[in-house]
């Protein structure tokens, strides 16, 4: 089973986190920010993951430290449970409609850390989470997984399906590069990833 167990401490933060990456979809997630709870839980839903986190944050000086801190411990828990990558596909992605909106996400489990979000989620707010943290989390989390991640909102207009359909996007596009493919190598040219 590929699974991690992360935990970090600063003087901002405190998380805690356990994933099983062959899982059946279950989570329990608090960070304090209802809203980010349920894209993080949609994202467990729909990768299949089995995922649970406690994040502890300075929510009372804003809501920064306590996503990009996510985004940071949610890459390092994929890292360590991936192991030396051995055999999974590398990349995915995924086109997920959700109703008026249309999101586009595809990854690269290939070692280079890069971002690319191109969203504008059209509001400061979605639900209780500051909109513009979203570019944040993903850059922890692809800084720390070293992958590439491309975000893409070619269309939409409720700020809250714009924001679900990247998160549902991403489960998918995360659980097709992490899944075994028939070949058994490295999945690179170099040797190494």
């Amino acid at each position: 089973m590929r699974k991690s167990i992360i935990n970090r401490k600063t003087k901002e933060t405190d998380i805690s986190i356990s994933l099983t990456i062959d899982g059946k979809g279950k989570s329990k997630i608090s960070t304090g920010i209802r809203f980010f709870d349920h894209m993080l839980e949609s994202f467990a839903k729909h990768g299949l993951f089995d995922l649970t986190l406690s994040a502890k944050g300075d929510l009372d000086v804003d809501q920064h430290h306590t996503v990009e801190d996510v985004g940071i411990v949610l890459g390092q828990a994929f890292e360590k449970a991936l192991g030396k990558k051995i055999g999974i596909n590398r990349a995915g992605y995924f086109v997920y409609p959700m109703d008026e909106s249309l999101a586009v996400v595809s990854v690269d489990l290939g070692g280079r850390p890069f971002c690319i979000f191109d969203v504008e989620v059209g509001s400061k707010k979605v639900g209780d989470l500051d909109a513009e943290l979203l570019h944040d989390f993903f850059i922890a989390f692809s800084s720390n997984l070293k992958c590439n991640i491309h975000i893409m909102m070619p269309y939409g207009r409720n700020p809250h399906h714009k924001t679900e359909a990247i998160f549902k996007a991403f489960a998918k596009a995360m659980m097709m590069a992490c899944s075994l493919s028939r070949v058994k190598s490295l999945p690179s040219t170099k040797g190494k990833l």
